[in-house]
């Protein structure tokens, strides 16, 4: 019964940033069309994901933390999963730094304002960020 309270706190938590931070998402969206800065809006909707993504996984992370083993760190994960996630979920900033447009996929995600695949790159980096660290 402890456990259940435990996983629906946490769900609730995690509904409620989802909740806020989309409607923060909305507020920069409308700014960003009205002043046309858009870079707030971007860097929002770049980290966002990748923070609901470690809410996702943290409750798993608190039990893992709480037995008293040797941690290791993954990295093949890490690189097979998580920096080729991370580069998708950079995709919408990285036009405004100094390589532009010259890098893979910019311009497809540029023209299609795909914010599925940069959102779920987001999520699933975040979740890996933390999943990396192992017992």
């Amino acid at each position: 019964m402890r456990k259940f309270f435990y996983y629906f706190l946490s769900t609730v938590i995690i509904g409620c940033m989802i909740f806020f931070g989309a409607k923060y998402q909305f507020y920069l969206g409308e700014e960003a069309s009205q002043t046309f800065e858009m870079i707030p809006y971007l860097i929002f909707v770049t980290i966002f994901p990748i923070l609901i993504g470690m809410l996702l996984r943290l409750p798993k992370l608190i039990i893992e933390v709480k037995d008293k083993k040797r941690w290791t760190f993954d990295w093949l994960k890490l690189v097979a999963i998580g920096i080729p996630a991370l580069y998708i979920a950079l995709l919408p900033v990285m036009p405004f730094t100094l390589a532009g447009t010259r890098l893979l996929f910019a311009k497809e995600v540029m023209l299609t304002d795909n914010t599925t695949l940069i959102t779920t790159a987001g999520i699933v980096f975040g979740y890996v960020l933390l999943d990396i660290l192992k017992k």
